[in-house]
């Protein structure tokens, strides 16, 4: 999860431009991005604008969908000339949580303006969208390389007058990715398939954890284990950590430390069996990740991991490259992830242990019914309306409503271009618009959903629904492989998708579905099963508990001839 479409009406039909205009009376924001922050090309993107109550931290870096976050403003704007004024009124900038700058009480904030830059992407289908390319921050708009940005400033708003900010600096490099080790890999690929989709060079790349012995053992061949989450500049599967942790480290990052050097440890005494664990790295122009499927807006995502970034890893690495020999793993995105892939893909892998998934049902799309709802953010009663909840807290306290999370996606974007949860779920499932940009769900301003394209959703991506339509072809094909784990408080309320599916696998016949399913007992997101004593994290222990598990079905499962042997020493 990372929590997003369509904004409202006076939006929808062009960019702001930043030419100088008059405006009426009433409070504004004026923002002079320098050439020496922009270049001499035209600004086209979104300008933002951060204003902050808190003493310490950048504005930039304060906003969220909780009821905690400080206030963004946002605004389209294409063509402007770098010194120009680009100017946000009453009427232009759409903002979160307050909705209007007329609103925004007067007083001294710290405020600081980030532009977020649109390239235009040339699509296959002779479509033309404006969208933000990664620039290997994993898409965020307040961290991208490049971004002009001003710096944090104490100003003070009153009712009718105007902020002027000068943005004069860019947001630097992100993290520059760890080296290769002896244990760890990076791997980048050219896309054929994502290429041709985007009409520019696409890539896609991995994190390889080789196992121990992988130099000493060069006849062995080993099975290869795909780690589904989102985008890390480096490797991420449960932590990795090769020294024993400072004896000074306190609380949570000594426990975080302690389980870390516990897996290294585990992975190289030879308590783990020896496979490739491979992490999937495809941020794009929506989103940290792709949902490793295919999409009418995101592209051939999923045949591009499964027919070229895996098959480039295996046989690179010596992978026995066989679906016998392949699992899938990961918690919330990537939870959602190695379930559909195994539904999607169900003879390329053979098992998925899923995590927390993202809605597998869209009766239970968190909070809202899509199905039966007519409205994503509010339910009515003969004499009552109340607000459709989004996040919570494990003791069930509600930290943010659906409207609350997708008003913030709003205003970080137009068009799905928020970066955020619910903009991604919509860029994935939905069929693209005649604009080129994926047809929203429901009205990202009121709420109100589309049920045409609710349709198109289930025949497409409700897990639930497919498994249900498709369980005579399918069911023989996932015996055996579909283990699913959730916190019965999860944070995003997932548990009650799963809980669905579950009664949905149990009525299966011809076959009977033997999926596994655990409900950890008030367990928020992101539960993965049982917890080790000595963590109070969620999912410390989850590579030493599902490896085994993994291999012994591979090898239970392994077709006569199959190499059951080289990567067993």
């Amino acid at each position: 999860m990372r929590h997003a479409a369509l904004f409202c009406a006076f939006f929808a039909t062009s960019f702001a431009f930043a030419a100088p205009v008059k405006h009426t009376a009433g409070p504004r924001i004026e923002i002079t991005v320098t050439p020496a922050a922009a270049g001499s090309a035209p600004l086209t993107g979104r300008v933002l604008v951060a204003i902050s109550k808190a003493a310490t931290g950048e504005p930039r870096n304060l906003i969220d969908e909780s009821y905690e976050s400080q206030q963004v403003f946002g605004m389209d704007v294409t063509g402007a000339a770098p010194g120009t004024p680009i100017v946000l009124d009453d009427a232009s900038a759409y903002g979160y949580p307050i909705r209007h700058l007329a609103d925004l009480p007067a007083g001294e904030y710290t405020v600081q303006a980030v532009f977020n830059r649109y390239e235009e992407f040339h699509l296959a289908n002779g479509k033309a969208v404006l969208l933000p390319p990664d620039k290997g921050e994993g898409q965020h708009w307040n961290t991208k390389l490049g971004n002009p940005m001003s710096k944090p400033v104490k100003l003070t708003f009153a009712k009718d007058a105007a902020l002027t900010i000068t943005a004069d600096t860019t947001i630097p490099e992100p993290p520059t990715p760890a080296p290769d080790t002896k244990y760890i890999r990076h791997v980048r690929i050219r896309s054929e398939l994502l290429s041709k989709f985007w009409g520019r060079e696409m890539f896609v790349s991995a994190i390889v954890l080789l196992p121990e012995g992988f130099d000493s053992h060069p006849d062995a061949h080993y099975p290869t284990v795909v780690y589904q989450d989102h985008f890390h500049p480096n490797f991420s599967a449960i932590g990795w950590r090769e020294t024993p942790p400072p004896a000074d480290l306190q609380g949570r990052e000594a426990s975080r430390a302690k389980w870390q050097y516990a897996f290294y440890q585990a992975w190289t005494n030879g308590t783990l069996p020896h496979v490739l664990i491979v992490e999937p790295q495809h941020a794009n122009p929506y989103y940290d990740d792709s949902y490793a499927v295919n999409s009418a807006s995101i592209g051939p995502y999923g045949d591009a991991i499964t027919q070229e970034l895996i098959p480039a890893v295996e046989k690179q690495f010596r992978g026995i490259g066989q679906g016998w020999a392949r699992a899938t793993y990961g918690g919330s995105t990537g939870g959602w992830e190695a379930l559909a892939s195994q539904v999607f893909y169900p003879e390329f892998y053979n098992g998925t242990w899923s995590f927390c998934p993202d809605p597998v049902s869209f009766h239970a799309y968190q909070g809202a019914d899509l199905y039966t709802d007519t409205n994503a953010y509010t339910r009515s009663g003969p004499f009552e309306t109340i607000d459709i909840p989004s996040d919570r807290r494990g003791d069930s306290h509600i930290t943010a409503q659906m409207a609350q999370v997708n008003h913030y996606e709003l205003a970080l974007g137009s068009h799905g271009r928020s970066g955020e949860q619910y903009d991604i779920w919509q860029a994935v499932f939905s069929p693209q618009g005649a604009d080129g940009y994926p047809t929203p769900i429901y009205d990202k301003d009121t709420g109100a959903i589309d049920k045409e394209v609710v349709k198109y959703w289930r025949d497409h991506y409700d897990l639930d629904a497919i498994l249900m339509r498709d369980w005579t072809t399918l069911g023989p094909k996932l015996e055996g492989k579909l283990h699913i784990a959730v916190g019965d408080s999860d944070t995003y309320y997932l548990n009650n998708a799963v809980y669905l599916l579950e009664a949905d696998l149990k009525g299966t016949r011809n076959p009977h579905s033997d999926a596994t399913f655990d409900f950890g007992p008030r367990k928020p997101h992101c539960y993965t099963g049982a917890l080790p004593e000595w963590d109070e994290s969620q999912g410390a222990d989850m590579n030493q508990r599902v490896l085994p598990l993994m291999t012994r079905h591979m090898l239970e499962t392994a077709p006569k001839d199959a190499d059951t042997k080289s990567w067993v020493y």
